[in-house]
């Protein structure tokens, strides 16, 4: 059998699940802007915990720009699978308040 007749990566889940080997560790960088009316973090941690239930507030970091005006919240959890991550980016980044991904 030559590398001709390898199925296409679409047919054996190689491109669904990228470089990426579930379950997974990962840290998922929220970067939205900061105001001491209006906590970021607050806003956004509720969203991360609907896709991941099983979140250990300890792997919650938060840091401020140096000016001030932004706040990155990072969440490390163990990711379960492609749709996971998916589902998590496409509700985050639907709110105007999230201005990143990372």
């Amino acid at each position: 059998m030559d590398d001709f007749t390898q199925p296409p990566a679409e047919e054996n889940g190689a491109a669904q699940e990228g470089v990426l080997k579930f379950p997974c560790e990962f840290p998922l960088k929220i970067i939205g802007d900061h105001s001491l009316e209006d906590d970021f973090e607050a806003f956004v941690l509720p969203i991360v915990v609907r896709h991941v239930p099983y979140l250990d507030q300890g792997q919650v970091t938060r840091r401020l720009s140096s000016g001030g005006k932004y706040l990155a919240v990072t969440v490390t959890f163990i990711a379960e699978s492609r749709l996971q991550l998916d589902d998590l980016y496409r509700e985050l980044s639907s709110h105007k308040r999230v201005r990143m991904l990372l």
